[in-house]
């Protein structure tokens, strides 16, 4: 029997993470966006109240919480400020990998820690020249002795001024393409360096930023995972991140078909509201049946993976269709506010430029589109790949 309600517990992480959103997000996040400012006290603020850190096992000191549990957290806190909650989120895709491929031993040594005190981890795949190309990644692994020796750099780190450490991938067999990749935990005092912090159009609330790794010696139990092994892991990694992903980007249309909604309402032209007008209507209608579908979408893609089953194909549906709703909804909450949702003053037009990194991050929507049409076109293949 198909079940569609939440759980106690999930309607009331759903009210706290809504709660949050409204009383602690919403409240600084134009001026964050404008300032490019960092949001540390609002991450402090969410570490408090057990809104980070939710996949993180118990026994390692995390909330321990099922994927769909998770989302639905990611969801409220992206409808307050989507580049507030990446920055709060962040450290789920860095810790993944951590929860899938770590010994033990690396788990109380990295993961206890970001539960005992509100720190940051960052996931370090994407390089200047490597990005939705990973086979082509040029930082290496080296081993000598008992450690390896990490050279190269990485881009579009969220999170990165900020970490005190970083699942990094690199080629410990250059010659083999995504076969030769391998993952690791790398301390930020093993001589990490942060180069530069980007000035971007969206998001400005989140610091991403560029992070080199010099001759960067770590211990070889730092390797996640077997050798070799890494874009295996970067894969099962992405299959429990997209979910939130979509999550992040329905937030963003719930947030943009509210104040599209609300001022329809509002503004009067030939007479009456614009909400009279059949052609708002219809651009309202389309716009809530996408936030519709994608939180539909996001949910299953979740939920299949809480229920041990294989959920790359939802996942990229998900991710895919919400973050291209989200572009979508958003530009068309601008378009029902008129020349008005084009000034700062009010609050669409951030939603568009955050919508955008939807699309990009985590997997572009043509990234998607590749791995949806071969699970759809060859799914033996695809599932044995």
């Amino acid at each position: 029997m198909v079940n569609f309600e939440l759980s106690d517990e999930q309607k009331m992480l759903q009210e706290t993470a809504r709660s949050f959103a409204e009383n602690e997000i919403r409240p600084v996040a134009e001026e964050y966006d404008r300032d490019s400012k960092f949001p540390m006290d609002v991450i402090k603020k969410a570490w408090e109240i057990g809104l980070m850190n939710t996949s993180i096992p118990e026994e390692y000191g995390g909330g321990g919480l099922d994927l769909l549990s998770g989302t639905i957290i990611e969801e409220e806190l992206s409808w307050g400020c989507s580049g507030i909650a990446t920055s709060i989120f962040a450290n789920g895709l860095a810790s993944a990998p951590v929860e899938i491929g770590g010994s033990d031993e690396i788990k109380k040594e990295f993961l206890t820690p970001l539960t005992e005190e509100p720190k940051l981890a960052s996931f370090c795949l994407t390089e200047p020249d490597a990005g939705s190309d990973v086979a082509s990644m040029k930082t290496t692994a080296v081993k000598k002795g008992d450690k390896y020796v990490i050279n190269g750099s990485k881009c579009f780190i969220t999170n990165g001024s900020h970490a005190d450490w970083y699942t990094v991938y690199a080629k410990t067999d250059p010659d083999a393409g995504h076969r030769g990749i391998s993952a690791f935990v790398v301390p930020r005092d093993a001589g990490v360096v942060v180069d530069k912090k980007e000035d971007k159009l969206g998001q400005r609330a989140s610091d991403t930023a560029m992070i080199t790794f010099p001759e960067v010696e770590i211990p070889a139990k730092n390797l996640l995972g077997e050798e070799n092994a890494g874009f295996k892991l970067a894969m099962q990694t992405l299959d429990t991140t997209r979910p939130g992903v979509a999550a992040m980007a329905t937030g963003i249309q719930q947030a943009a078909l509210e104040h599209a909604v609300a001022y329809a309402k509002e503004r009067v032209q030939f007479g009456v509201p614009i909400a009279m007008h059949q052609a708002i209507q219809f651009m309202i209608a389309d716009m809530a049946t996408k936030v519709e579908a994608s939180r539909l979408l996001y949910m299953k893609s979740a939920w299949l993976l809480d229920n041990g089953q294989r959920n790359s194909l939802v996942a990229s549906h998900a991710k895919r269709f919400a973050s291209d709703s989200a572009m979508e909804t958003a530009v068309d909450a601008v378009q029902v506010f008129g020349g008005y949702g084009f000034i700062k003053e009010y609050p669409v037009e951030k939603l568009m430029r955050d919508a955008k990194i939807m699309q990009l991050y985590e997997g572009t929507s043509q990234i998607q589109r590749l791995v949806i049409a071969k699970e759809t076109l060859m799914p033996r293949q695809a599932v044995t790949a």
